[in-house]
Formats: C-alpha cells, structure tokens, sequence
C-alpha cells in the first residue's frame, strides 16, 4: 500500500454543530454540508492543505456505511497533529480553539523534547496538538 490518505474523517453526534466549530471557530473553509439528500451522506469536507481535507460525517452513518456496531467514543483513539511555525502561533491557536468553544485538556507550554504544545478537544471529544517542532518544517 502506497500511502494516500487524502481524507481524515471524524465522527460526530452534531453535524451543524460541528460545522460551527470548524468553519466559523476555526476558520477552516468549507462548502457547508453537503448530501442531505441522501439517507445516511450528510457531510462536511474542509480543505487543510493540498490534497488533504477534514470530513465531518455523523457517528452512526458511519458505523451505517462500514457496517460497524456504533460504540462509545473515545477521545484517546487519536490524536489530530497541527504543526506551526512558533510558540506564538500555538498560543494563538489554543486561544481560537479556546474562544471556538473547545475545550483545552493542556494548556501549551515548553516540551520535554525541545518543542513546544497544547492540546484541546473539540465539541465531540476529538483531540488535536498544536505544535511547534523546532526540528520540522510546516507547509504553507
């Protein structure tokens, strides 16, 4: 398998809701929700980069289409990475995050390893890191 992945997609209990979150909150730009006219595909894609997008798709039209028994999330499954360019830059994603409605499980601060990180959890539990890697070179 040659690596691909060219979609994440996170289940949630509340598509508007999350749909707030993402694209007011966050500022991630997206169409809105498309596929209501079909049972089961109401979604929301969000472009992160190029050739990457974030789905937001509910938890039981997944478990629906991969025909999976829906369980209880879990919010230590995953972790979303979001690497910046500065301490700086962290801290003002934890604050838009933080004003966006998420909640902040670690607040940033200097790493055992050089860098520097916070994490929050957005409205469904999902965890993300913002990240400084002094080491790493983000993409534009």
């Amino acid at each position: 398998m040659k690596p691909r992945v060219t979609v994440i997609t996170l289940g949630v209990d509340n598509l508007e809701k999350s749909l707030v979150f993402y694209r007011d909150g966050l500022g991630l730009p997206t169409n809105g929700i498309v596929g209501e006219e079909f049972e089961n595909g109401a979604v929301a894609f969000f472009e992160l980069q190029p050739g990457l997008k974030l789905a937001i798709w509910n938890r039981n039209d997944i478990a629906h289409e991969a025909k999976v028994t829906l369980s209880a999330p879990s919010t230590t499954e995953f972790t979303l990475g979001h690497n910046v360019n500065s301490k700086a830059e962290v801290d003002d994603i934890m604050e838009q995050a933080k004003q966006a409605g998420a909640t902040i499980t670690d607040p940033a601060h200097d790493t055992f390893w050089g860098g520097y990180s916070g994490h929050f959890q957005d409205p469904d539990g999902h965890l993300w890191e913002v990240v400084w890697n002094p080491q790493w070179d983000t993409i534009e």
